[in-house]
Formats: C-alpha cells, structure tokens, sequence
C-alpha cells in the first residue's frame, strides 16, 4: 500500500510542477488570443495568420525569459524528490 501511496503522491506533484512551469506560456496565449480577438472583431479582419503568428511569437519569447525558472524547477524537483526515492531515502 505504501508504495502506491508514494506513487499518487509523486505523480500529484510531478502534475503541480508541470502547471506551474507551463502557466507563463498558456496566459500568454490567452492574453494574446483575447486581445487579437477583440481586434478582429473590432476591425472585421479575419486572417487566419493574424491569430497564429503573435500567439506563437508571445510564447517563444515567454519562454526564452522562462527557460532558467522552468529548468530549474525541474532540475530541483528530480534532485529533492525523485532520486532520493529511486536510491531509498
């Protein structure tokens, strides 16, 4: 039962990490899908390419300015939890 209970809770965590290091991204995408929305809707302009490219440069960009706090959240998460559970601690 113990190591089920490991697992779920590892898993739990493991969930918590990936919403957390992926949240800068996706409110990025929202914001700039909302804003592009409103322009479109605003203006009748409705291309395609409009959407696509800001919301892909937004997040690009988002992630290079999140890549040391996404790498090292990762980095800390398998050195304090994972590993010492792989070697028994």
């Amino acid at each position: 039962m113990g190591n089920e209970l490991l697992f779920f809770d590892l898993m739990r965590e493991a969930l918590w990490i990936a919403a957390r290091i992926s949240a800068p991204m996706l409110a990025v995408a929202l914001i700039a899908g909302v804003v592009i929305g409103l322009f479109q809707a605003l203006t009748s302009v409705q291309e395609m390419t409009l959407t696509f490219v800001p919301k892909v440069g937004g997040m690009l960009i988002v992630f290079w300015v999140s890549m040391s706090f996404m790498s090292g959240t990762l980095v800390d998460f398998f050195q304090h939890e994972i590993i010492p559970k792989i070697a028994g601690n």
